[in-house]
Parts: C-alpha cells; structure tokens; sequence
C-alpha cells in the first residue's frame, strides 16, 4: 500500500476512541499496519481495527495496561513477534480525576501519574532500547495537552502528569537525538472525546469555555491526528524536541471564570 507512512509499523495506546483512535485510523489510513492497544474495552478496539481496516491499512491487537510494566515490554514485543518492527510509539493512554487539591488520594495520585508519565516513560524506554540495538531511527510522539503549562484547577495530577511529560520529551529529544530517534509533543485544548463528555453536557461551563477559545470551537480528533501524521512521517523528520499545541487559541487566551 502506498501512503506517507507505507511499510510503518505504529504503536498508539488507548486507541480505542478519541484522539488515540483518530490517530490509529489516519495512520492506517497512509499505509501503517497499527498497533491497537486496549485496556479494558475490547470491542473499542475492535471498532479501530475495522476502521482501520476500511481505511486501507492493517492492524493487530494487543491488550496492555501502559501503567503495568511488563504490559508495556510485552506491547513492544508483540509488535516485533508479530509484525517485525515497530517504528512510531505514539503515547496517547491517559486519564484524568477531578479533585480539589486538598483531597487528592494517594490511590487517585497514582493512578493518574502511573498511566500519564510512568506509562510513557516506560514504554518509550521498551521502543527505544530495540531501535538502539539495531541502530534504527524512530519517533516518538506524546499526546500531551495544554495542561503541560496551563493550569487547570481542581486537576492537580492531571497538571503534574503533563508538565512531567514535557520535560521527558525535551530530554528524550537530547539523548535520543544522536540515535535519530525524533520526539515531539502534541498538546490538544479542549476536544470532543469521551474524555470531556461531563463538560459538553453542561451548556453554561461549554459555553463559558468556547469564549476563552480563539476559533470559537471545541477541536476534533482528526485535529489532532493530522499533526500526529505531519509528525511520524518524512515531512515531519527534522522536528524534535518541540512542542505543537491544538487547541484553537486556548493557550494564549485562557482565564478562570
């Protein structure tokens, strides 16, 4: 199959809906055979496979909790068992738990922390040690979000997770550069997934939102896939070590009501 990323093999975790989804599909979409990483939703990622699948592109399944770590070192090796590669690891699993700072738990604590850094951490570490052992370039994309330098009250975790993240891109994209291993964050604002669903059901907090937005919109998956695919193909190949926000404008007119 012919595309911008023809012969690629991708991982993308939590790709069985939103942004993570969107990126499986676009991908598979330009040539890649996808690794579709699950947790829990099986028939989630089934859904991806057959989108997948209808774009033009192959996929596999493979269940993995990126917060366990042998689930991480298996999710790499399943990629090299089964289809003798691995290429792009896009790091998009993550969560979040609403809770003033006064009454975080330790449980919710690590929770949060454990899929959104120590995740990423781990399983670039599993991509980047094969590639370095056969001396093969890489990239590495993180699905960050403006909450790396924005604050967001009441979601303190969620902000540790994701400026831990982003020093772990700018450092990674130091020691991995000689290795011609890419890393780059992408930091979407506020997008129609799953993951917002509470916030789009009340109209006063959506809309109150929608005003600190430059472009008037909540942005959309595909938003967000297109810069993953400018990133883990050749037109992306001299980009490390950057951050791009998706956000239509949050970041830079952001203000508590």
């Amino acid at each position: 199959m012919s595309g911008r990323l023809a012969g690629k093999v991708a991982i993308v975790t939590g790709s069985g809906s939103g942004i993570g989804q969107a990126i499986a599909i676009r991908f598979a979409s330009e040539g890649a055979t996808v690794v579709i990483d699950y947790r829990n939703h099986i028939d989630q990622a089934q859904e991806t496979a057959s989108k997948a699948e209808a774009a033009g592109g192959k996929s596999i399944l493979v269940k993995a909790d990126v917060s366990n770590l042998a689930d991480t070192q298996n999710l790499v090796g399943q990629a090299y068992s089964q289809l003798g590669r691995c290429d792009i690891l896009v790091n998009n699993a993550g969560i979040e738990k609403e809770a003033a700072f006064c009454d975080v738990t330790e449980a919710d604590y690590d929770a949060v922390l454990n899929v959104n850094l120590k995740g990423a951490f781990f399983l670039a570490q599993a991509f980047v040690r094969r590639l370095r052992d056969a001396k093969l370039p890489g990239r590495i994309i993180n699905i960050s979000s403006v909450h790396e330098d924005m604050v967001f009250p009441n979601f303190s975790t969620y902000c540790v997770s994701k400026g831990g993240i982003r020093m772990l891109m700018r450092d990674l994209a130091v020691e991995l550069g000689p290795l011609n291993i890419t890393v780059n964050n992408i930091a979407p604002g506020a997008i129609a997934t799953p993951i917002n669903n509470k916030l789009m059901d009340n109209k006063a907090q959506l809309d109150a939102l929608l005003k600190n937005i430059l472009l008037g919109r909540m942005g959309t998956p595909d938003d967000v896939s297109g810069v993953a695919l400018f990133l883990a193909s050749d037109d992306g190949a001299y980009v490390t070590g950057a951050t791009y926000f998706v956000d239509g404008g949050l970041i830079r007119n952001y203000h508590e009501q």
